[in-house]
């Protein structure tokens, strides 16, 4: 006796392609770059280095105020030191939580930017961290380190935006035009984020309260990096148009 005969699958289940795979890090190239520089630094300043080594590194890419007095002569490093000090960290705690809040606010701006115009924001918000730092301490000694300043001009920045998100590319990115600061500051939610931001830095700064954390809290540092975010955005904001489909909705 022969076996019953079944139909077979439908030729087009065979020919459909596998479904589409979600990234498992779904973060931008750009975003990955900068957490991939932080943490090969924080490696090397902690296995890899020795204890002259670690000074030197320190000593070179770490932002210290007091060299900027011009009482210590020229070197070429002055002109680094604003950029490099924020891919160096304190400590584990240190460079997890800042890597954690980049992530966060980093991917959906990135987005937005672009990769380019993302790194100009990284470096000049950076900069303007260092710039304030620098104008209340100007004969400091202790090195300053880390990438929280700029990552408080991507704070600055979420808020110009609202905090609106879009995900109907696939990705997270910041969405709608840049907001003027009256309206920003007409909204709940953004003027709640700001004051609690405002308040959680200047307990960590003033106080010295930052769990895990050795060493003071550059709060100063945090405001100059959102300011210029919050205020310097549509510098680096390529524009906005609206969706097709929300321009076809009005005609």
């Amino acid at each position: 006796m022969s076996e019953p005969q079944y139909p077979s699958e439908p030729e087009t289940a065979e020919t459909m392609p596998p479904p589409a795979r979600e990234p498992v890090f779904n973060l931008p190239p750009i975003v990955m770059a900068v957490i991939g520089i932080c943490a090969i630094v924080y490696l090397l300043q902690q296995y890899v280095l020795n204890d002259a080594q670690q000074m030197t590194l320190l000593y070179d890419g770490a932002f210290i105020p007091v060299l900027y007095t011009g009482q210590y002569g020229f070197d070429w490093f002055l002109f680094t030191r604003p950029f490099t000090y924020a891919f160096m960290h304190g400590g584990f705690a240190h460079i997890a939580i800042n890597m954690v809040w980049l992530a966060a606010f980093g991917s959906p701006l990135a987005n937005r930017l672009g990769a380019l115009r993302f790194a100009l924001f990284f470096a000049v918000t950076g900069l303007a961290s260092v710039a304030l730092f620098w104008a209340m301490h100007p004969y400091g000694e202790a090195p300053l380190v880390g990438a929280s300043g700029a990552i408080s001009g991507m704070m600055g920045a979420a808020a110009r935006f609202g905090f609106r998100t879009d995900r109907s590319a696939g990705k997270a990115g910041f969405a709608g035009p840049v907001l003027p600061v009256a309206i920003v500051l007409r909204s709940r939610g953004v003027v709640i984020f700001l004051a609690m931001w405002m308040i959680i830095n200047l307990a960590t700064g003033l106080l010295g309260f930052a769990p895990g954390i050795d060493g003071q809290i550059a709060w100063e540092a945090h405001i100059g990096g959102f300011l210029a975010g919050f205020f310097g955005l549509r510098r680096f904001d390529r524009g906005w148009q609206a969706p097709d489909w929300e321009t076809s909705d009005r005609t």
